[in-house]
């Protein structure tokens, strides 16, 4: 049996999935990161080293509070909103070691409803 909890299982998949993802400036990367209250998004060039957008619900275009569906789904749409505004039309998704269910899945389908190609 593992000793590893499951903060620590979920960084060793994160890790395992951040050797294979890379954003670039044509292909930036969509990062996502879910507190216990909070949803985060950034658009990520990884070979600049920079922040290109970012989004949570700690914006107050945001009205909903809380990590939920609902509110992954709304910081999705903002996410895709500002990429596009920064002239971002095809990401890679870096779900950060998550399951791709529920919150993770809300996001990147606002993501993609909103204009984003994956």
């Amino acid at each position: 049996m593992s000793t590893l909890n499951r903060k620590e299982l979920r960084r060793k998949v994160h890790r395992r999935i951040r050797k294979k993802v890379s954003g670039t400036a044509d292909c930036p990367r969509l990062a996502v990161h879910f507190s216990n209250k909070n949803v985060y998004a950034q658009v990520i060039d990884d070979i600049a080293g920079k922040t290109i957008c970012s989004a949570s619900t700690l914006d107050s275009s945001i009205e909903a509070t809380g990590a939920s569906i609902a509110t992954a789904e709304a910081v999705g749409k903002l996410i895709a909103q500002r990429a596009t505004e920064a002239k971002v039309e095809a990401i890679v998704f870096d779900r950060g070691g998550h399951i791709y269910t529920g919150k993770v899945k809300a996001l990147a389908d606002a993501a993609r409803e909103g204009g984003l190609k994956f």
